[in-house]
């Protein structure tokens, strides 16, 4: 046997079979996550899709149902911006949230986006005739209400506040037609109650607060106006956009020149309601990450700063400064760090700092100004403390000069001061009070001494009350002044 045939290779195959196992091994797993991957996307489509729940035709039919805005739809309309109305001015979320309940927004706006949708101009014109009059109605309601009905101070209620569009409106309008549109296009019946709040939650206080602008703040009226175009636009583009994936047969015209110009038309209308939309929601968004960033800036580098004492800051987004003004001086060290540190924040980052101190007003000069105006207020209290120490002392010996003239007078056992004090704490509804001793005689013979107590009592007092306080003084002063005869005479 040669010396070739005696080598052993066990260990090359072994090392082949290794590899093989890893590959399969692989396979094998790839072929599991292919099979996990299969299983959640089927899940999600049983999950998440509702094409095959969708009723195209009666969908269709129940939007056209509640374009017509006339009768008992304009009634219940009035009714529930009046109690909206009322809500507002009372500042009660939840009269406001009642008023969303039974308000019939909903119909025309779908019928805008639905018209669009499926290429359907006749429906696009009723529906913006229908429009405009629920918005005109509307306006009018709340405008008759605050302009004569009493309000308080209304503009500082949170919801007369959402006068400027901000991303939160976009998106409550944005689901809240998405949800309106996917719970319309669902086979079977669904609580019309949702139909009106997903649209009244995004409507009904800007259509308010532009009445309460009409009559009392123009300003208002131009905001709110705003806000409730832009979120009509966003609840019309939503159920655009859930009717073009859902795929709604589009409007089939005999005439395929009457067909071609009104897709035409349809697809300009459509362009030039959402355009402005999508621009605004652009803007929005922009503008959020300025003020995220901006108050990240003020809070990380300047209130948690405890050398810097800022005023107020003033950003300008359109111009991209920011000006900040702090009570005190600060140094160009502390400008050159802020111009540094703005840098890292991304979305302001490009944005010049116009920083403003006040040299007149440093830290310690306002400690000192403090400091100065507390020992002033010491000083003040000290002097009125010592003229009521006067006051009291001056009351004192009028009191004792009093009793001294009194004394003289050797047949008066009782102070007339304590008994005229004593005489007004027991009946309080005197007005005036003396008394003094009178000589009389019945036969002009004998002489005997008598107590006269002259009184008036308040007008207000009927015959008998003054009979009975009269008696009830006639005998107190003759426990008093310790004699039998007392005669109460009116002055």
């Amino acid at each position: 046997m040669s010396k070739e045939s005696k080598f052993n290779f066990s260990e090359e195959e072994a090392q082949i079979n290794k590899d093989k196992a890893v590959e399969q091994s692989k396979e094998a797993v790839r072929k599991d996550a292919e099979g996990l991957w299969q299983s959640i996307t089927k899940f999600l489509n049983e999950l998440l899709d509702f094409r095959d729940d969708t009723d195209r035709d009666a969908t269709v039919q129940a939007i056209k149902n509640d374009i017509p805005f006339k009768g008992a739809t304009a009634w219940i309309l009035v009714c529930s911006i009046m109690v909206a109305s009322v809500g507002l001015n009372a500042n009660s979320p939840a009269v406001v949230i009642g008023a969303m309940l039974i308000s019939p927004l909903m119909g025309p706006i779908l019928g805008v986006g639905l018209s669009i949708a499926i290429n359907d101009i006749d429906t696009l014109k009723k529906s913006m005739i229908n429009l405009a009059t629920m918005i005109v109605l509307s306006l009018l309601t709340a405008y008759l209400f605050f302009k004569f009905f009493p309000t308080a101070d209304l503009e500082t209620n949170e919801i007369f506040g959402r006068t400027k569009p901000d991303v939160r409106d976009v998106l409550i309008a944005f689901f809240g037609g998405a949800a309106l549109i996917i719970a319309r296009t669902k086979k079977g019946t669904i609580a019309s109650v949702i139909f009106g709040v997903a649209i009244a939650t995004a409507l009904m206080p800007p259509l308010c607060t532009a009445g309460y602008g009409l009559a009392h703040n123009w300003e208002f009226f131009v905001g709110a106006m705003y806000l409730f175009t832009i979120n009509t636009i966003f609840i019309a583009l939503a159920t655009f956009i859930v009717l073009k994936v859902l795929r709604f047969p589009m409007l089939k015209y005999a005439n395929s020149k009457r067909r071609k110009r009104t897709a035409q038309l349809a697809s300009v209308v459509a362009l030039l309601v959402m355009a402005p939309a999508i621009w605004t929601f652009i803007n929005f968004i922009r503008q959020s990450g300025f003020e995220s960033d901006y108050n990240r800036f003020l809070k990380t580098e300047i209130e948690d700063n405890n050398e810097l004492w800022l005023q107020k800051g003033t950003p300008n987004y359109e111009e991209k400064t920011i000006a900040l003004y702090f009570n005190g001086e600060v140094s160009e060290a502390t400008v050159a760090d802020l111009n540094n540190e703005i840098k890292n924040y991304d979305k302001i980052k490009d944005f010049t700092l116009d920083i403003k101190g006040n040299k007149n007003r440093s830290f310690d000069k306002i400690v000192d100004a403090y400091d100065r105006a507390i020992r002033d207020l010491d000083q003040k209290d000290l002097i009125i403390s010592g003229l009521q120490k006067q006051v009291e002392q001056l009351e004192q010996s009028i009191t004792n000069l009093n009793k001294q003239i009194e004394s003289k007078n050797t047949k008066r056992v009782v102070s007339f001061t304590t008994l005229s004090r004593d005489a007004k704490v027991r009946f309080n509804d005197l007005e005036f009070f003396g008394y003094s001793e009178m000589l009389e005689s019945k036969d002009f013979i004998n002489i005997d001494t008598v107590t006269v107590a002259n009184v008036r009592w308040k007008v207000a007092l009927s015959d008998s009350i003054v009979l009975a306080r009269e008696r009830a003084l006639q005998e107190w002063l003759q426990k008093e002044l310790k004699t039998d005869t007392i005669i109460i005479k009116r002055n």
